[in-house]
């Protein structure tokens, strides 16, 4: 079993910063891409940003120039560097992972969601 732990939300004004991050732990043998996708109030889930374990990343058109994604391999962890925050970027974030287990079979892991409310 893999376990998806996200951290870094809160409530930031407009124009201002936040790091998320994702550590996964449990029965990994390797990670191939891990994400990031948001869920705004009333609204359905919607891809943010993923990367590749060779560093292959790709964004929304909502976010780029604005967001970075980057991940840390040897920590099993995935970040995502928000900037330039508007009120549209309120939404529950979701980590997700594509994992290798060490018995060799490939799944797909969702975190608990961290809330971030963009606001004055």
């Amino acid at each position: 079993q893999v376990q998806l732990v996200e951290s870094g939300g809160g409530l930031v004004q407009p124009g201002g910063s936040l790091r998320l991050s994702c550590a996964a732990s449990g029965s990994i043998f390797s990670i191939n891409v891990m994400g990031w996708y948001r869920q705004p109030p009333g609204k359905e889930r919607e891809l943010v940003a993923q990367i590749r374990s060779g560093g292959l990343t790709n964004y929304a058109d909502s976010v780029k120039g604005r967001f970075t994604i980057s991940r840390d391999n040897a920590k099993n962890t995935v970040y995502l560097q928000m900037n330039s925050l508007k009120p549209e970027d309120t939404a529950v974030y979701y980590c997700n992972a594509d994992v290798d287990g060490l018995s060799l079979t490939a799944d797909n892991y969702w975190g608990q969601g961290t809330q971030v409310i963009v606001s004055s």
